[in-house]
């Protein structure tokens, strides 16, 4: 592991493609012709530091691209990196196939679990070279997208503010101030609307294309495939909205009136919605200098190993969190993995969510940071998408008891709020999920058509959404557009709300016994990708959402706690 000073002071430097080719080509023939385990070891140690290298160099090029889109240095090396992987895959895919096809596959599943090659079989599989041209292009689409809503400038308030920044707007105290930032919101995404439609569009079509060219009658099962989803499949997910209907809806539904007379409105629009309190949400009680500070505070005092990650963050600056011009509207964790280090991306502005960063993406942080010096692989290094959340959003209730140290007198509000957030945002989630099913199954339908589509869920998911006669492109359906995971990353949405389940699991072991919660969490932590979902969840005590009663059982905790706090 190399060590690392700053990220400012990390030296990029372009990787050579035609000679990552030759290494590949050259370590494809050593390992099919290996006498020993040992030899075909010591290739995949090589192809580690290899890959490692190129990683890294990828990452720092995506880091410095989304801290400023209008650096035209790394968006070439952006667009740069975008044609040549796909490009490489192939001599990539012929490692794996000679890793799957070696004699020694038992030793290597002996040393390193099961989980390894049964990631570099998905990875095969869900390959094809028919689809090189395809991936490319899907990059530039999704950029073309980023940029779009990265170059947001809209005169608010006396400033000119991006997608971010009008954010926090919508929970103004004023009912016109929310009001006209929703509409302003609004009509950028309508300025907007022929392009993004056009994008997404061609990226529907782009990935059908890719499903058919691997022999699935549509881009869903590969949808699944891309998200690392090895133990269930679309039926497992739609039972699993279908509690979310049943036993979600009608209480957010409840929420919301009680929201409306607390006030003081005849009926919560969507202009209201993120209005927790008639004077104003709980707002943290300094800049990102002093929640830093903070969060070290909580980190040090939540146990020994996240007080040596936070000190690990702030000494080597793995931190962009500050609102910027050209910035993109967006918030990540991701990894350099040269130096087993995690990079937090995000653009504070002012509001809970600048908190939630400091717990939700630092929880992501901490555990790929743990998993990074537990697993002895990079590919067990990450856990799948469904699991991943998890860390990130238990984090997120851990933080609750220390809520003081950002929000001072207003913690307490802090706690309803963000609660009731965490669980009005489930059947949004999960509308997302079953939009994505509607359009990939559906490729030939219009943007129209989606918009549509999309206002029909709002109605069934989200009863109480109303947008007002004079917010008519949301009205229609546009509200969808905003969401940068739908553009992007097909089929992940839903992760955050199965990993609530796991997240409200902890919470309730959390406050029963503690010691046994973070031991709980430690194994999830440390895990990694090294086990499937289903023995991901067993390994942490966690159980599985699908199954027929386990939205009720894992959400009745928190009910319990608003439906008590509603009363008083």
């Amino acid at each position: 592991m190399k060590q690392i000073t700053t990220f400012q002071d990390l030296e990029y430097v372009r990787p050579d493609f035609e000679e990552l080719k030759r290494f590949y080509s050259s370590l494809n023939e050593r390992v099919a012709k290996a006498k020993t385990y040992e030899e075909v070891k010591a290739c995949m140690a090589e192809e580690e530091e290899y890959s490692s290298h190129v990683n890294t160099m990828r990452t720092i090029v995506e880091i410095r691209h989304t801290v400023d889109t209008s650096d035209t240095f790394y968006e070439g090396e952006d667009e740069f990196f975008n044609e040549q992987l796909p490009e490489a895959m192939p001599y990539m895919q012929q490692f794996s196939l000679a890793l799957l096809s070696s004699p020694f596959k038992k030793n290597i599943d002996e040393e390193y679990g099961e989980q390894f090659l049964k990631l570099v079989q998905l990875e095969v599989d869900s390959f094809s070279e028919k689809n090189i041209k395809l991936m490319q292009e899907e990059s530039e689409l999704t950029n073309r997208y980023q940029k779009i809503t990265a170059a947001c400038k809209i005169p608010f308030m006396g400033e000119e503010c991006n997608l971010y920044g009008m954010l926090k707007y919508f929970s103004h105290p004023d009912r016109e101030v929310r009001k006209e930032a929703a509409k302003k919101y609004a009509e950028f995404f309508e300025e907007n609307d022929r392009e993004m439609g056009e994008i997404f569009d061609r990226l529907v079509k782009i990935r059908d294309e890719m499903g058919k060219n691997l022999g699935f009658k549509n881009f869903v099962p590969l949808g699944y495939m891309q998200q690392g989803r090895l133990d269930y499949d679309e039926k497992d997910v739609a039972a699993f909205r279908a509690q979310v209907l049943e036993e979600l809806t009608p209480f957010c539904e409840e929420l919301y009136a009680a929201q409306a007379k607390r006030i003081g409105v005849e009926k919560v629009m969507f202009y209201d919605e993120e209005l927790i309190f008639p004077d104003g949400n709980a707002k943290p009680v300094g800049d990102r200098e002093y929640l830093v500070s903070q969060a070290a505070k909580m980190y040090h005092d939540l146990s020994l190993e996240t007080g040596e990650f936070i000190d690990y963050m702030i000494e080597h600056e793995l931190m962009d969190l500050d609102n910027k011009p050209n910035k993109a509207a967006t918030g990540y964790m991701t990894s350099l993995n040269d130096y087993k280090a995690p990079f937090v991306y995000s653009c504070f502005n002012g509001t809970t969510g600048d908190v939630d960063v400091l717990t939700h993406e630092l929880g992501h942080a901490f555990a790929g940071y743990m998993a990074m010096r537990e697993q002895p692989l990079q590919a067990l290094w990450s856990e799948s998408t469904d699991i991943a959340e998890i860390h990130s959003m238990s984090m997120e209730q851990f933080a609750y008891p220390y809520a003081e140290l950002f929000f001072g007198e207003k913690a307490e509000a802090y706690r309803f709020q963000h609660l009731q957030q965490t669980l009005t945002f489930v059947p949004f989630g999960v509308a997302v999920d079953e939009f994505q099913h509607i359009v990939y199954t559906n490729p030939n339908m219009t943007p129209n058509e989606r918009t549509a589509a999309w206002r029909k869920l709002e109605k069934k998911y989200m009863p109480w959404r109303d947008y007002g006669e004079e917010n008519e492109f949301f009205n229609r359906g546009g509200w969808w557009y905003h969401k940068l995971h739908i553009f992007h990353y097909p089929f992940y949405y839903i992760n955050y709300t199965l990993t609530t389940m796991g997240a409200m699991e902890f919470k309730k072991k959390y406050e029963s016994d503690k010691t046994a919660c973070w031991k709980d969490y430690m194994t999830l932590c440390k895990v990694g990708g090294s086990l499937g979902y289903l023995k991901t969840l067993k390994a942490a005590n966690l159980a599985v959402p699908f199954k027929q009663g386990g939205v009720k059982r894992a959400v009745g905790y928190a009910k319990e706690i608003l439906k008590k706090k509603l009363e008083k």
